[in-house]
């Protein structure tokens, strides 16, 4: 669990285990009530079954495929502008 102050945020990261266990998720809620009382946001993170090292690849991928695709969107924009 890490408590951010600053942005009155509280994430929980649960391992599969604990994802799993029914009991141990049902005793987070008075923590979860807790913070909310509080004007926290609580964010919980489960442990997926997912390769970690692909995901995150296919994500960065992703994200500069966009961002270059975004700067010729710009670029064909500006060139538009100066011919008009």
């Amino acid at each position: 669990m890490e408590v951010r102050e600053q942005n009155k945020i509280v994430e929980l990261w649960l391992t599969r285990e604990e994802r799993d266990d029914a009991t141990f998720r049902e005793s987070l809620k008075p923590l979860y009530q807790q913070y909310k009382a509080q004007n926290y946001l609580v964010a919980v993170f489960l442990s997926g079954e997912a390769d970690l090292y692909q995901q995150t690849r296919d994500l960065l991928l992703y994200n500069q495929r966009r961002q270059a695709e975004k700067e010729v969107q710009e670029q064909k924009q500006g060139r538009q502008a100066m011919t008009m």
